[in-house]
């Protein structure tokens, strides 16, 4: 594609790094303006016009990119009180760069296809820091075709790009990364909170796990909590990993895959939802269950 219009659904956290990078980088940018977003002075400031409907916006966009939360919004968004499905033009790529169940994503993508676009799924992995420095991970579901004619844009936020297969496989990937990352850290933190009931403290805890078996990206965003207190290595909330967790499992079981650790993990992840701590970032799931 040669610099076609994209339109952005979802200036958040995650989208507005996105959507930042594709306005800076020579991209005639369109975004809704929504309450949920980020700032976007410097959106505006780089060119970017704001609409107030998501169907206004995605008929005067090449491509539209969905950043929001999951299948439900996903849903409303494309075929529910967004309208954008009824309002695309041909041609139209919708670009879900959201976290989904897959049995939705294929459904959407036929539909997408039916309407006369063309549909591709890159979920993101990485945090907003390296969104807003243009090195999120892609995991990509979509024809040969699309993926190909819309890689250029994909470049302008993304470091590294992984094509699983046809709609749908990226956000099966997705899902299986965030099991294993959700699931160490929910692992991690268990077990730190179990070494200081039995007076191990967090420092020798800690290096003893960087210097042997537990070392990794989880405790890399697990240890700066138990040692600092601080969190901002890992900026997501319990009911966030619970409604990944419980996408992978609708996912096992559409599969027919075993899910046993997996249900143990959306288990902890629930009853702490439950109590009140869904808002809690992961990295202080350790003094959650510390306090019961």
């Amino acid at each position: 594609m040669d610099k076609p219009v994209i339109g952005v659904i979802g200036v958040g956290l995650m989208g507005h790094g996105i959507a930042r990078n594709i306005a800076t980088k020579g991209w005639r940018l369109n975004y809704l303006r929504h309450a949920g977003n980020r700032p976007t002075g410097d959106l505006d400031a780089a060119g970017a016009r704001g609409w107030s409907t998501a169907a206004e916006m995605a008929a005067a966009s090449d491509v539209v990119l969905l950043c929001v939360t999951g299948t439900p919004q996903v849903e409303d968004v494309l075929t529910g009180s967004g309208g954008v499905l009824a309002a695309i033009r041909p041609g139209t790529v919708i670009v879900d760069c959201s976290t989904a169940i897959p049995e939705s994503t294929v459904a959407l993508a036929a539909r997408v296809e039916a309407a006369g676009g063309r549909f591709l799924d890159a979920a993101m992995t990485r945090t907003p820091k390296e969104a807003e420095e243009g090195r999120l991970n892609l995991l990509i579901g979509g024809h040969d075709d699309t993926v190909a004619d819309v890689m250029p844009l994909l470049e302008a936020f993304s470091e590294n790009r992984f094509h699983a297969g046809p709609p749908g496989a990226g956000h099966r990937l997705k899902l299986l990364h965030n099991f294993v990352s959700l699931g160490m850290v929910t692992l991690l933190s268990e077990a730190a909170a179990c070494a200081h009931k039995a007076g191990i403290p967090e420092t020798v805890l800690v290096d003893c796990l960087r210097r042997g078996g537990g070392h990794g990206a989880a405790l890399d965003r697990v240890a700066p909590f138990l040692l600092e207190g601080r969190t901002d290595q890992m900026q997501f909330t319990i009911d966030n990993s619970l409604k990944d967790l419980t996408y992978y499992g609708s996912m096992a079981a559409e599969v027919g895959a075993v899910d046993t650790i997996a249900r143990a993990a959306r288990q902890t992840l629930s009853d702490l939802s439950e109590s009140g701590n869904g808002d809690v970032f992961l990295p202080r799931l350790a003094e959650v269950l510390v306090k019961g």
